[in-house]
Protein backbone atom coordinates (compact mmCIF):
# COMPACT_ATOMS: atom_id res chain seq x y z
CA UNK A 1 0.00 0.00 0.00
CA UNK A 2 1.40 3.35 -0.71
CA UNK A 3 0.14 6.92 -0.68
CA UNK A 4 2.04 9.24 -3.43
CA UNK A 5 2.31 13.15 -3.09
CA UNK A 6 4.42 16.03 -2.65
CA UNK A 7 5.27 16.56 0.89
CA UNK A 8 6.73 19.86 2.88
CA UNK A 9 10.57 20.59 2.73
CA UNK A 10 11.23 21.78 6.32
CA UNK A 11 14.69 24.26 5.80
CA UNK A 12 14.97 25.35 9.52
CA UNK A 13 15.70 20.76 9.73
CA UNK A 14 18.86 21.01 7.62
CA UNK A 15 21.78 20.47 9.44
CA UNK A 16 20.30 19.77 12.79
CA UNK A 17 21.35 17.54 15.03
CA UNK A 18 18.63 14.49 15.76
CA UNK A 19 18.77 11.70 17.69
CA UNK A 20 15.93 8.70 17.33
CA UNK A 21 15.55 5.84 19.47
CA UNK A 22 14.59 2.51 18.12
CA UNK A 23 15.29 3.95 14.69
CA UNK A 24 16.13 0.41 12.61
CA UNK A 25 12.31 -0.62 11.87
CA UNK A 26 9.00 0.45 11.58
CA UNK A 27 8.06 4.11 12.38
CA UNK A 28 11.75 4.27 13.48
CA UNK A 29 13.23 3.26 10.48
CA UNK A 30 10.73 5.89 8.76
CA UNK A 31 11.12 8.42 11.22
CA UNK A 32 15.30 8.11 10.10
CA UNK A 33 14.59 8.46 6.13
CA UNK A 34 12.66 11.31 6.60
CA UNK A 35 15.16 13.73 8.47
CA UNK A 36 17.85 12.38 6.43
CA UNK A 37 16.15 13.10 3.42
CA UNK A 38 15.91 16.59 5.04
CA UNK A 39 19.54 16.84 5.45
CA UNK A 40 19.31 16.98 9.29
CA UNK A 41 22.05 14.91 10.96
CA UNK A 42 20.87 11.93 12.22
CA UNK A 43 21.83 9.38 14.99
CA UNK A 44 19.43 6.63 15.69
CA UNK A 45 19.68 3.67 18.49
CA UNK A 46 18.42 0.53 18.62
CA UNK A 47 19.43 -3.05 19.21
CA UNK A 48 19.01 -4.48 15.49
CA UNK A 49 22.17 -4.29 13.59
CA UNK A 50 21.31 -5.97 10.29
CA UNK A 51 18.19 -3.95 9.74
CA UNK A 52 20.29 -0.90 11.17
CA UNK A 53 22.69 -1.32 8.41
CA UNK A 54 20.69 -1.90 5.65
CA UNK A 55 18.95 1.39 6.16
CA UNK A 56 22.17 3.37 6.23
CA UNK A 57 23.13 1.86 2.96
CA UNK A 58 19.80 2.22 1.31
CA UNK A 59 20.26 5.98 2.42
CA UNK A 60 23.31 6.74 1.67
CA UNK A 61 22.05 6.12 -2.05
CA UNK A 62 18.97 7.96 -1.73
CA UNK A 63 20.53 11.60 -1.93
CA UNK A 64 19.60 11.79 2.04
CA UNK A 65 22.15 12.66 4.76
CA UNK A 66 24.14 9.31 6.12
CA UNK A 67 22.66 8.53 9.44
CA UNK A 68 24.76 7.35 12.14
CA UNK A 69 23.68 4.11 13.93
CA UNK A 70 24.38 3.34 17.26
CA UNK A 71 24.29 -0.07 19.12
CA UNK A 72 22.36 0.89 21.98
CA UNK A 73 20.30 -1.35 24.69
CA UNK A 74 18.12 0.64 25.90
CA UNK A 75 17.09 -0.49 28.86
CA UNK A 76 20.62 -0.20 30.52
CA UNK A 77 20.55 3.52 31.31
CA UNK A 78 23.82 3.58 31.69
CA UNK A 79 24.84 2.31 28.11
CA UNK A 80 21.97 5.12 26.97
CA UNK A 81 23.78 7.82 28.68
CA UNK A 82 27.44 7.19 27.48
CA UNK A 83 25.99 6.93 23.71
CA UNK A 84 24.05 10.32 23.89
CA UNK A 85 27.40 11.64 25.33
CA UNK A 86 29.20 9.96 22.34
CA UNK A 87 26.82 11.64 19.87
CA UNK A 88 26.91 14.90 21.60
CA UNK A 89 30.90 14.89 21.09
CA UNK A 90 30.52 14.11 17.56
CA UNK A 91 27.70 16.45 16.77
CA UNK A 92 28.43 19.10 19.22
CA UNK A 93 24.46 19.39 20.26
CA UNK A 94 21.07 17.53 19.99
CA UNK A 95 18.34 20.03 18.58
CA UNK A 96 15.66 17.36 18.00
CA UNK A 97 14.74 13.71 20.36
CA UNK A 98 11.98 11.64 19.14
CA UNK A 99 11.66 8.81 22.14
CA UNK A 100 10.28 6.26 19.26
CA UNK A 101 11.51 3.31 21.07
CA UNK A 102 8.84 0.45 22.06
CA UNK A 103 7.23 -2.71 21.94
CA UNK A 104 3.72 -3.54 22.41
CA UNK A 105 4.10 -6.96 23.16
CA UNK A 106 0.41 -9.12 23.85
CA UNK A 107 -0.18 -10.22 27.44
CA UNK A 108 -2.49 -11.49 30.06
CA UNK A 109 -3.42 -9.63 33.40
CA UNK A 110 -2.80 -13.23 35.30
CA UNK A 111 0.36 -13.36 33.07
CA UNK A 112 2.05 -10.71 34.45
CA UNK A 113 5.18 -10.70 37.23
CA UNK A 114 7.26 -8.10 38.28
CA UNK A 115 9.69 -9.42 36.26
CA UNK A 116 8.15 -8.54 32.96
CA UNK A 117 6.49 -5.22 34.50
CA UNK A 118 9.64 -3.94 35.05
CA UNK A 119 10.57 -5.04 31.87
CA UNK A 120 7.86 -3.41 29.47
CA UNK A 121 7.92 -0.29 31.84
CA UNK A 122 11.35 -0.39 30.53
CA UNK A 123 11.25 -0.16 27.10
CA UNK A 124 8.41 1.41 26.78
CA UNK A 125 8.51 4.23 29.35
CA UNK A 126 11.70 4.71 31.87
CA UNK A 127 14.62 5.29 28.60
CA UNK A 128 11.83 8.06 27.03
CA UNK A 129 12.66 9.84 30.71
CA UNK A 130 16.35 9.26 31.06
CA UNK A 131 17.10 9.91 26.91
CA UNK A 132 15.13 13.84 28.13
CA UNK A 133 17.59 14.35 30.78
CA UNK A 134 20.35 13.57 28.93
CA UNK A 135 19.51 15.80 26.23
CA UNK A 136 18.26 18.36 27.72
CA UNK A 137 21.25 20.52 29.02
CA UNK A 138 22.47 20.72 25.74
CA UNK A 139 18.86 21.98 24.84
CA UNK A 140 19.16 24.11 27.44
CA UNK A 141 22.78 25.49 26.31
CA UNK A 142 21.33 26.15 22.92
CA UNK A 143 18.56 27.76 23.71
CA UNK A 144 15.90 25.77 22.00
CA UNK A 145 14.97 22.05 21.49
CA UNK A 146 12.32 19.47 20.55
CA UNK A 147 11.62 16.30 22.41
CA UNK A 148 8.61 14.21 21.04
CA UNK A 149 7.50 10.89 22.89
CA UNK A 150 5.87 8.32 21.48
CA UNK A 151 2.78 7.13 23.27
CA UNK A 152 -0.44 5.34 21.58
CA UNK A 153 -3.93 5.18 21.41
CA UNK A 154 -4.31 2.73 23.14
CA UNK A 155 -4.76 3.62 26.29
CA UNK A 156 -8.16 5.77 25.48
CA UNK A 157 -9.67 3.91 23.20
CA UNK A 158 -9.02 1.12 25.26
CA UNK A 159 -7.28 -1.56 24.59
CA UNK A 160 -6.87 -5.10 26.15
CA UNK A 161 -4.15 -7.70 26.54
CA UNK A 162 -1.74 -4.98 26.70
CA UNK A 163 -1.95 -3.55 30.04
CA UNK A 164 1.43 -3.14 30.95
CA UNK A 165 2.22 -1.42 27.51
CA UNK A 166 -0.69 0.43 28.02
CA UNK A 167 -0.12 1.95 31.16
CA UNK A 168 3.20 2.56 29.72
CA UNK A 169 1.95 4.94 27.27
CA UNK A 170 -0.24 6.49 29.59
CA UNK A 171 2.52 7.43 31.78
CA UNK A 172 4.10 9.19 28.55
CA UNK A 173 1.43 11.73 28.16
CA UNK A 174 1.92 12.95 31.65
CA UNK A 175 5.84 13.17 31.53
CA UNK A 176 5.44 14.95 28.14
CA UNK A 177 3.43 17.77 29.78
CA UNK A 178 5.13 17.78 32.97
CA UNK A 179 8.67 18.57 30.61
CA UNK A 180 7.16 20.80 28.66
CA UNK A 181 6.05 23.08 31.82
CA UNK A 182 9.72 22.30 33.23
CA UNK A 183 11.93 23.42 30.41
CA UNK A 184 9.26 25.75 27.99
CA UNK A 185 11.06 28.93 29.87
CA UNK A 186 14.60 27.47 27.75
CA UNK A 187 12.54 27.40 24.55
CA UNK A 188 12.50 23.21 25.13
CA UNK A 189 9.37 22.11 22.91
CA UNK A 190 7.67 18.97 24.37
CA UNK A 191 5.02 17.04 22.09
CA UNK A 192 3.94 13.40 22.24
CA UNK A 193 2.28 11.37 19.38
CA UNK A 194 0.04 9.12 19.86
CA UNK A 195 -0.38 6.60 16.62
CA UNK A 196 -3.31 4.18 16.23
CA UNK A 197 -2.79 0.84 14.17
CA UNK A 198 0.57 1.86 11.64
CA UNK A 199 0.97 -0.68 9.27
CA UNK A 200 4.39 -1.75 10.11
CA UNK A 201 6.39 -5.38 9.09
CA UNK A 202 5.90 -6.33 13.18
CA UNK A 203 2.31 -5.56 13.08
CA UNK A 204 1.78 -7.05 10.03
CA UNK A 205 3.67 -10.68 11.11
CA UNK A 206 2.15 -11.00 14.64
CA UNK A 207 -1.02 -8.78 15.66
CA UNK A 208 -2.86 -8.19 12.02
CA UNK A 209 -4.90 -10.92 11.38
CA UNK A 210 -7.58 -10.77 8.57
CA UNK A 211 -10.00 -10.14 11.75
CA UNK A 212 -8.31 -7.33 13.38
CA UNK A 213 -7.69 -5.33 10.61
CA UNK A 214 -11.72 -5.50 10.05
CA UNK A 215 -11.83 -4.65 13.45
CA UNK A 216 -9.63 -1.52 12.96
CA UNK A 217 -10.83 -0.24 9.34
CA UNK A 218 -14.07 -0.51 11.43
CA UNK A 219 -13.48 1.93 13.88
CA UNK A 220 -11.60 4.20 11.76
CA UNK A 221 -13.14 7.31 9.78
CA UNK A 222 -10.59 6.52 6.97
CA UNK A 223 -10.97 2.88 5.74
CA UNK A 224 -7.28 2.48 5.07
CA UNK A 225 -4.60 1.77 6.95
CA UNK A 226 -1.88 4.30 8.23
CA UNK A 227 1.89 4.09 7.12
CA UNK A 228 4.73 4.71 9.32
CA UNK A 229 5.73 7.40 6.41
CA UNK A 230 2.51 9.15 8.11
CA UNK A 231 3.50 9.12 11.12
CA UNK A 232 7.58 10.49 10.57
CA UNK A 233 5.66 13.38 8.55
CA UNK A 234 4.22 14.65 11.58
CA UNK A 235 7.35 14.45 13.63
CA UNK A 236 9.20 16.16 11.09
CA UNK A 237 6.53 19.40 11.60
CA UNK A 238 6.76 19.24 15.25
CA UNK A 239 10.83 19.06 15.47
CA UNK A 240 10.89 21.77 12.89
CA UNK A 241 10.57 25.88 13.49
CA UNK A 242 7.11 25.67 11.55
CA UNK A 243 5.75 24.40 15.20
CA UNK A 244 8.22 26.51 17.15
CA UNK A 245 4.54 27.56 19.86
CA UNK A 246 3.99 24.20 19.92
CA UNK A 247 4.49 22.50 23.31
CA UNK A 248 2.51 20.30 26.01
CA UNK A 249 0.21 18.56 23.17
CA UNK A 250 -0.61 15.11 22.57
CA UNK A 251 -1.31 14.32 18.84
CA UNK A 252 -3.41 11.45 17.49
CA UNK A 253 -2.54 10.17 14.24
CA UNK A 254 -5.02 6.97 13.73
CA UNK A 255 -7.37 8.08 10.97
CA UNK A 256 -10.06 8.82 12.93
CA UNK A 257 -10.44 5.94 15.64
CA UNK A 258 -11.11 8.15 18.59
Amino acid sequence: MEHTGVYATYPSLRDRAVVVTGGASGIGEAIVEAFAMQQARVAFLDIQDEPAAALVQRLATAGAAEPIYCHCDLTDIAEAQRTVQAILQRFGTVDVLVNNAGNDTRHTVAGVTPEFWDRTIAVNLRHQFFMSQAVIPSMQKAHRGSIINMSSIGWVIPSTSQVVYVTAKAAVVGMTRTLAHEFGADNIRVNCIMPGAILTERQQRLWLTEEYTAHVLANQALKRMILPDEVARLILFLASDDSSAITNQSYVIDAGWI
